[in-house]
């Protein structure tokens, strides 16, 4: 769908992931690459895969995002190798999942996640945006999450503080270097399922669970995701800034999704219908709530006098 054949993209986080997904679209496109994660046989293996796909020239710099100094070393060492980095897309990001509630929540695990996910994007922001001013344009994505849109309860509570902190320098960003010819949007993933983590939330019956509360009924898919980013990327986009795009099934565009199928749906079933086979629902209708089965008195039905 798309031609990188002749740009730069820096991909933050490359080593596994979502990451890796984004390095793979981008070679597949023609794109060079600079890749940094912490883990340099991981971004080795990664890279390898990338010239194979066809990216022309790959750069594997290992840092930790987390670290001024290595952020520093990361861009300008691609941008002696490459010249220029066209788009960065800025992916690094941490979580946790031990399930602690937020009135027990340490604050060793609160600044080690808001360290990535909030001040080390905002350093790649900082850093491979004045290079970006200063060659005359360029694009970025940041990659946020619905967790950062809202209360969720599946949330973690510097997980959200951080990511809806982003979006929010996303849209800032965005309009602050418009008019010098940098782009900055985001894309906002709901629950995206990779190979990594298939096997743990397949056979846990997680992805069950977390499909009946999405609109679309299922969890996304990698290229569900890395599509999106490319696009926002791409000169394609070259009128959107500052936008946050959701990649969620409709989840944030919900007010509630059913888990148990509502009633109303069968109140004209003989006389009108609905079209096509809904969600099933993850358990079936309790006892109390096949009263309101019939309908409304008056409207569905004839109450008894």
């Amino acid at each position: 769908m798309y031609d990188y054949t002749g740009k730069t993209v820096l991909v933050t986080g490359a080593s596994m992931g979502l990451g890796e997904g984004f390095a793979h679209g981008f070679a597949e496109a023609g794109a060079d690459l600079i890749l940094t994660a912490r883990s340099v046989d991981l971004l080795e293996g990664v890279a390898e895969v990338c010239r194979s796909k066809g990216s022309g020239k790959v750069t594997v710099v290992p840092g930790d995002v987390s670290v001024e100094a290595d952020v520093a070393r990361v861009v300008e060492t691609g941008i002696t190798a490459h010249g220029r980095i066209d788009a960065l897309i800025n992916n690094a990001g941490v979580s946790d999942m031990r399930g602690v509630a937020p009135e027990q929540f340490d604050m060793e695990t609160w600044n080690w996640i808001m360290s990535v996910d909030l001040n080390g994007a905002f350093m790649y922001l900082r850093d491979v945006g004045r290079h970006m001013l200063e060659s005359g344009g360029g694009s970025i994505v940041n990659i946020c999450s619905i967790m950062g849109h809202g209360a969720n309860e599946l949330n973690i509570i510097a997980y959200t503080a951080a990511k809806g902190a982003l979006r929010n320098v996303t849209l800032q960003l965005g309009c602050e270097w418009a008019d010098r010819g940098v782009r900055v949007n985001s894309v906002s993933p709901g629950f995206i399922i990779t190979e990594m983590v298939r096997p743990a939330l397949e056979g846990m019956g997680m992805d069950k669970w977390i499909a009946s509360r999405t609109p679309m009924r299922r969890i996304g898919e990698l290229h569900e995701i890395v599509d999106p980013v490319m696009f926002l990327a791409s000169d394609g986009a070259s009128y959107i800034t500052g936008h946050d795009l959701n990649v969620d099934g409709g989840t944030n565009a919900s007010n509630g999704t059913y888990q148990i199928p509502p009633i109303h749906q069968e109140w004209n079933a003989d006389t009108a219908p609905r079209i096509g086979r809904g969600y099933e629902g993850v358990q079936p209708r309790p006892d109390w709530y096949e009263v309101m089965k019939a309908g409304i008195p008056g409207i569905h039905y004839t109450p008894e006098s």
